[in-house]
């Protein structure tokens, strides 16, 4: 079987074929034989490199489609004191390019694991929490200018 396009999450297609659970860093993908869940393989041959996102679907050549789950992970979990706190660590984490999630529900930032930054932030001030869960990183500004990223019909108008 073989994957030649994606939508994203929210569109409604109906029961999946299966699922397959990636890494944050295994989610982008152009061309790659995945394993779902249930064994089955599927070449993934897309025009272009896409990042994929938890619920995203891969579109099968004959129409059925799979699902995309973010895969647990090794996690630190950022908490600032306050509004201002935050945004200063934020800088500091953008500063070293780091992939970062910004939970603004549960006031939070996720990274990756890593001893030495996770000592830095100490040193900030911030409280830290190692803890496993899907992480879907913000992408860079330079990452897909322009647009969401693909470019095909979806068969109805929207926009994103």
């Amino acid at each position: 079987m073989r994957a030649t396009d994606h939508d994203h999450k929210g569109h409604g297609r109906g029961a999946p074929l299966g699922r397959v659970t990636l890494a944050h860093d295994e989610r982008t993908l152009r061309r790659k034989l995945l394993t779902l869940e249930d064994g089955t393989d599927v070449l993934v041959d897309l025009p272009q490199t896409v990042k994929l996102e938890d619920g995203d679907v891969l579109v099968l050549e004959d129409g059925r489609h799979v699902d995309v789950a973010a895969a647990p992970e090794a996690l630190l979990e950022i908490r600032a004191r306050d509004t201002e706190h935050l945004m200063a660590l934020c800088w500091h984490l953008g500063n070293r390019h780091l992939p970062c999630q910004i939970d603004y529900a549960g006031a939070r930032l996720l990274i990756g694991r890593d001893h030495v930054i996770a000592a830095m932030l100490e040193g900030l001030g911030a409280t830290l929490a190692e803890i496993e869960a899907p992480f879907s990183p913000l992408r860079g500004a330079y990452h897909e200018a322009g647009g969401h990223g693909h470019h095909h019909d979806h068969g109805h108008d929207h926009h994103h």
